[in-house]
């Protein structure tokens, strides 16, 4: 299997995961033959992405960091939290340690927890699933930092309930297209105080979690807000969500601008170490990291075209490739496989998007 672009979707192509809607019903089962009305379909629910089965991916398996069913239990929960809060104004999170003790559970199942958040994502349920991933990146930098299992909890809850306070805020400013004011921007900001507000007096969650609301937006050097906290001065679970935070933002399709390619996020968040974020939880987290993910079609330094199959689970950066096109551009009658980790002469350049050639 690999991921697609919906708008390069070929009818007669074979969906290789199942897809959901927005409220978590099946929308289609994984080897659905993709015809025009379903295709239609996966558009109209905001997908702007898909995995299909074809002759280059074959026999290719994306494993998730965690199961589909977890993350979309997850995503169900905040959605429920937030309508429910909005209609009652008060905030029952009764569920949100569950699942958060459920996740912390099957990434301690992992012997090597390689990050993977390879799922279907639909840009007009952003913010669900935006909280879902904030809370998988810090936890799995929770576990590589050493965090017992309170700590775990209260770091996923946190994590989880991050942007609460944005509930506060006039949703015409939290969408508004175009650029904002200087006096929107502040009251976007004032997001952290109202989640502080909201989760520090609410006896299913523990103090720690409130901080995470309040100081994700808080940088390392100081030029954060809402306090121009500095370093230590930070709580340490708010510095490890704010760089699950922006990881996540910069890697997800957004209406206004496409996502950034991994190695292009890493970059950023590794060169502003020390500055906004604390180095030593970078280094945490990007070690966690699958630059080239499983099913990415990659260019080579010999100019061949390939997609990854597999990773080395020592040496992540450099999979197994099966190679679909020579150095001069020409598709292979018969694709072969080449174990970077055995190849040091052979090394990843770039992204390759195949859709762009191969019909």
């Amino acid at each position: 299997m690999r991921k697609k672009n919906v708008d390069s979707i070929v009818a007669g192509e074979i969906l290789a995961k199942t897809l959901y809607t927005q409220d978590g019903r099946v929308l289609l089962t994984a080897g659905a033959e993709l015809r025009g009305n379903f295709i239609g379909r996966i558009k109209l629910n905001g997908i702007s992405e898909i995995f299909i089965e074809d002759d280059i991916s074959e026999g290719i398996v994306v494993i998730d960091t965690i199961c589909e069913e977890t993350r979309q239990e997850a995503k169900q929960l905040i959605r429920n939290l937030i309508e429910g809060y909005t209609f009652s104004e008060t905030l029952n999170v009764g569920n949100i340690r569950e699942i958060v003790y459920k996740i912390i559970e099957e990434l301690l199942s992992n012997e090597d927890i390689l990050l993977s958040l390879s799922e279907i994502r639909s840009v007009d349920d952003y913010t669900f699933e935006h909280s879902v991933h904030v809370c998988i990146l810090s936890l799995i930098t929770g576990i590589d930092l050493g965090f017992d299992m309170v700590r775990l909890r209260d770091l996923g809850v946190g994590a989880l309930l991050h942007d609460i306070g944005k509930l506060k805020v006039p949703q015409e400013i939290l969408k508004k297209p175009s650029q904002l004011t200087v006096e929107e921007f502040e009251e976007i900001k004032k997001h952290t105080i109202y989640g502080y507000e909201i989760l520090k007096d609410n006896k299913q969650i523990n103090i720690a979690s409130a901080y995470i609301a309040f100081g994700h937006h808080e940088r390392f050097d100081g030029s954060g807000y809402p306090l121009q906290l500095k370093g230590e001065n930070i709580h340490l679970c708010a510095r490890i969500v704010a760089i699950a935070d922006v990881f996540d933002a910069l890697s997800s399709n957004r209406v206004y601008r496409r996502k950034l390619h991994i190695n292009e996020v890493v970059e950023y968040i590794t060169s502003l170490s020390a500055q906004h974020f604390d180095k030593h939880i970078v280094e945490s987290f990007v070690k966690h990291v699958i630059v080239y993910g499983v099913g990415t079609g990659v260019i080579l330094n010999t100019l061949e075209k390939g997609i990854v199959v597999r990773l080395n689970k020592a040496l992540p950066t450099r999979p197994v490739i099966r190679v679909i096109f020579d150095k001069a551009g020409k598709k292979l009658t018969q694709y072969y496989e080449i174990d970077l980790s055995t190849k040091v002469n052979v090394s990843i350049i770039d992204y390759y998007d195949f859709d762009e050639y191969i019909y």
